[in-house]
Order: structure tokens, then C-alpha cells, then sequence
């Protein structure tokens, strides 16, 4: 190879902790606004259906919260602790 292709891969190494680092406070700052949109939507006492969280509802209903967790997870990307939560606040709504 030439050494520019071994300059430009050096480079992409080089730039991809800030692309990294960049993609975080970027996931950070829509996790904040997520959370104030949420606050803002539950002062107004105003939902908003998921597609697809029937399913987790159902299985809320029916006492199996660890199979609901896990099927929020695959339909909305969340982590453990906020498919834990949201289940618990669908149970809690149902309850």
C-alpha cells in the first residue's frame, strides 16, 4: 500500500474516540429531552401510544413482567432500566 492509505487510515483511528465522544453528549442531551418532554406530557396528563406496546400491555395484565420487559427492549431499543420502569409505570396504570 501507499503510505498515503496508511496516513488516512491513521487518521480515522485518530478521530474516532471524538466521533465517539461526540455521539454520546449527543445521546445524553436527547435523553434530557426526552425526559422533559415526558414531564411536560404528563403535567398536561396527555398519552401517547407506542405502536406496538399492546403486546407489552397484554403481558403486563397477565402478571408476566419479565417477558414485557423484554419485549419493550426489541420494539424500542431501551435499556434494562428504562424497559424496567416504563413496565412498572404500565402496571402501576393497570393496577
Amino acid at each position: 500500500m501507499e503510505i498515503a492509505t496508511y496516513i488516512a487510515i491513521v487518521a480515522l483511528v485518530l478521530q474516532y474516540p471524538l466521533l465517539e465522544s461526540r455521539i454520546q453528549k449527543l445521546h445524553r442531551r436527547a435523553d434530557r429531552i426526552e425526559h422533559k418532554l415526558d414531564l411536560i406530557l404528563g403535567h398536561l396528563d396527555i398519552e401517547v401510544a407506542e405502536p406496538g406496546l399492546e403486546r407489552v400491555a397484554a403481558l403486563v395484565r397477565e402478571g408476566k413482567k419479565i417477558e414485557a420487559i423484554k419485549v419493550y427492549r426489541e420494539l424500542t431499543d431501551a435499556g434494562l432500566k428504562e424497559a424496567k420502569e416504563a413496565v412498572d409505570r404500565m402496571d402501576v396504570a393497570q393496577g
